[in-house]
């Protein structure tokens, strides 16, 4: 079995992880804590890890590369666990992560989960269907899209601020490229990743 700090020092080696910040992060929020107790010897492993519900923990390395400093205000659609979020969050502190939820019980994971992140009353998690976004809040800085798309909501994309990042994976159920979406002067510009 790996450890955490395995984990992030291959996270580095492989370019996944290119500043202080997101190391500090990833070493601070751990992942062994969001995963259900039979994968927790695989906790340490960069691959996506089931959570329940069909759902699965993104790998680690999805969220280090979204970009996120501090202030930001961070949408999320899929919290499954909170780990995104929790990570997410420390980023972007003092700023804000809203993360929607559509199955109840990892909506009741998540709020369980999201009490040990060092910032969790800047985390607000929303039971619902995501595909709409979260109009009230926004513009967002980042939107992480963490299930799968047959294309990239309209309504996310407006909810997108000018230099707004969005990371969705767009396809069908067994094959999906993940998309990089960035807001510039009003247009959007898709990077296939």
């Amino acid at each position: 079995m790996k450890n955490l700090e395995e984990l992030v020092k291959e996270l580095i080696r492989e370019g996944f992880i290119r500043s202080e910040s997101v190391r500090e992060a990833m070493l601070t929020i751990d992942r062994r804590d969001f995963v259900p107790y039979i994968y927790r010897d695989e906790a340490y492993i960069d691959e996506p890890l089931p959570i329940g519900e069909d759902q699965t923990i993104s790998a680690p390395h999805m969220v280090a590369i979204m970009d996120i400093r501090k202030g930001m205000k961070i949408l999320e659609i899929g919290t499954g666990s909170g780990y995104n979020a929790c990570l997410m969050e420390y980023l972007a502190y003092p700023g804000k992560v809203i993360t929607i939820e559509r199955l109840k019980s990892l909506y009741y994971i998540a709020q369980e989960n999201i009490k040990r992140c060092p910032h969790s009353e800047n985390i607000r998690i929303v039971y619902g269907d995501g595909s709409q976004g979260f109009p009230d809040e926004a513009p967002f800085d980042r939107i992480v899209v963490t299930c799968g798309a047959p294309d990239i909501p309209q309504a996310l994309l407006e909810q997108l601020s000018e230099g707004g990042i969005m990371v969705i994976p767009v396809g069908g159920h067994y094959f999906q490229d993940l998309y990089r979406v960035i807001k510039r002067k009003g247009e959007i510009v898709k990077e296939n990743h």
